[in-house]
């Protein structure tokens, strides 16, 4: 017979912690440079810190979506100085997006004041709950990897 009292706190576990980090990832965003970039033109300047040039396609691939609508938001980005488009050295048919000096600028400034925005909510955390925190943030990569 399964442990019923095991499963019922694991599922309200996970309902918690769904909330906690949907809040927390929410006001995690509202921190960033430029105010006027929605969230997911933010996330496509961040892929493009991480993984360097990509295609059109490949950055519609990461982030899941149709290409018409990574079109658009490329579009914007590009009409903002945020990305810069250039020809592939190996295939001059394909596009790559990579970012421009300004784009650079705002991941970098966004990230700062977005660690600044944590730093100051985990400084008020006594030693006991950084040390939780810093366990579950462990976890939650662990997690979020899977």
């Amino acid at each position: 017979m399964p442990d019923t009292s095991q499963h019922d706190a694991t599922h309200e576990l996970s309902s918690e912690l769904r909330v906690a980090v949907n809040r927390l990832a929410r006001r995690l965003r509202a921190e960033k440079a430029d105010t006027d970039l929605t969230d997911s033109q933010t996330t496509v300047l961040g892929v493009l810190a991480v993984r360097g040039a990509l295609t059109l396609s490949e950055l519609g691939e990461i982030e899941r979506v149709t290409l018409p609508s990574m079109n658009r938001t490329v579009g914007i980005l590009v009409d903002a100085g945020y990305i810069d488009r250039e020809a592939s050295a190996d295939d001059r048919r394909k596009v790559l997006l990579t970012l421009s000096p300004a784009g650079e600028e705002l991941v970098r400034e966004t990230r700062r004041r977005r660690d600044e925005w944590l730093y100051q909510r985990l400084a008020t955390l006594d030693p006991a709950q950084r040390g939780v925190v810093a366990a579950a943030a462990s976890a939650l990569r662990e997690l979020s990897d899977s």
